[in-house]
This record gives C-alpha cells, sequence and structure tokens, in this order.
C-alpha cells in the first residue's frame, strides 16, 4: 500500500498519474497548499522541505519526498516506465530536464503571467521568453518521436502536467505540433485522465 500526500499542481500529479498507470493500491491524502497544510508537523515528518508530493510505503517503510525520487522509487520498485541500460539514462536525462528546468520556470510564469500579471514586466518577459525556449527544446525532442526517451516513460508522465498548463503560460500548442501531439497522445490515456484528477476534481483535461 503506497500513501500519497498530494495536491493538485503539476508536481503532485506527476505522481498520482504513475501511480494510476503502474495499476497499484494507494491510499490518497490530501495536503491543501493554499491554507498551509504543508506546515503541519505530521506532513513535515514525512516532507522536511514542506513540498508535496511524499510517499510513504508501507510494505517496505520507506518515506520520500521530491517527486522525481518518488518516481524512480516507483518505477524500479515495479519494473515498468523506466528502462534499462542507456535507454535508462535517457529517460532520467528528461526527467531530470523536468526536474532542473521546465518545472522551476513554468512554474515562475504561472506566477508572474497568471497570478500576478502587470505587477513585474521584467520578470513576465523573462520568464515567457525562456518558457518559449523550453517548449522549443521539447518540440525538436519529440521530432520523429512518440515518447521524450524510447518508451512511454515517467519522463512523459514528470513532464506532462507542467505542459498541461499551457494556457497559464500563455503559450498557443499550434506553434509547437509535435508537443500538441504528443500531448494529445498521453491525455487520451485513461490512467493520466484519473490520476490528473487526484486528490479531487478541479477542471477537465485541457485540451488545444
Amino acid at each position: 500500500m503506497i500513501e500519497l500526500y498530494t495536491w493538485t499542481t503539476p508536481n503532485g500529479r506527476k505522481v498520482s498519474i504513475l501511480l494510476e498507470e503502474l495499476g497499484v493500491e494507494y491510499t490518497v491524502h490530501g495536503v491543501n497548499i493554499g491554507q498551509g497544510e504543508q506546515f503541519e508537523p505530521a506532513f513535515l515528518a514525512i516532507s522536511p522541505n514542506n513540498k508535496i508530493p511524499a510517499i510513504v510505503d508501507r510494505e517496505t517503510g520507506v518515506e520520500l519526498m521530491e517527486s522525481g525520487a518518488i518516481m524512480i522509487y516507483l518505477a524500479e520498485k515495479y519494473g515498468k516506465f523506466i528502462e534499462v541500460g542507456e535507454g535508462r539514462l535517457r529517460v532520467i536525462e528528461w526527467l531530470m530536464w523536468q526536474m532542473g528546468g521546465a518545472g522551476p520556470f513554468l512554474g515562475q510564469v504561472h506566477h508572474f503571467l497568471h497570478f500576478n500579471p502587470g505587477k513585474a514586466p521584467y520578470a513576465e518577459e523573462r520568464f515567457s521568453k525562456e518558457a518559449k525556449r523550453l517548449y522549443g527544446v521539447l518540440e525538436r525532442r519529440l521530432e520523429g518521436r512518440e515518447f521524450v526517451a524510447g518508451e512511454y516513460s515517467i519522463a512523459d508522465m514528470a513532464i506532462w502536467p507542467w505542459i498541461s498548463r499551457f494556457e497559464w503560460q500563455e503559450i498557443e500548442l499550434g506553434e509547437f505540433p509535435n508537443v500538441r501531439d504528443w500531448y494529445l497522445r498521453i491525455a487520451g490515456r485513461p490512467a493520466v485522465q484519473r490520476g490528473y484528477q487526484v486528490p479531487k476534481y478541479v477542471t477537465d483535461l485541457p485540451m488545444p
């Protein structure tokens, strides 16, 4: 039994999508970050960085924070969605691209363009340009590929929820046709549709 502590953010959805794809039993604990529940002592005992998601594996006793670490752990435990040899390195490479690039910078776009428009023009311009650059990187990577690292993997599951907020980022997916097709390919998966609504329904999957 996996216990998942999460909320309705791209980082949270990464792990719930993976759990749904794996088809394993898990229990969801909603951590409402808008109400400061991530600072409660019980959650901090599992996630000292006061960030979602986090998991507790009751079978092994493992407690983990940081979505990338959680995804690698679950993929390796269940032997799915992470390749071996060089293929494994490619999956981790693109997972780290999301963790170090797409996630942090697109998150800043959400902060400045979506939640606080007009307050910091320099920041809006800087992060908007970086968002388009990152989409360009992904567009080139997906040329002639169905998925970012060989077969469908945790790398795709990590990147996809961030791209699902293309409207917040003021991105027109039609300008990135490879990304658009990849996005729709993944959005059509039933496990992705279920995982997107964990821990609760907010909206239907955004569609270009």
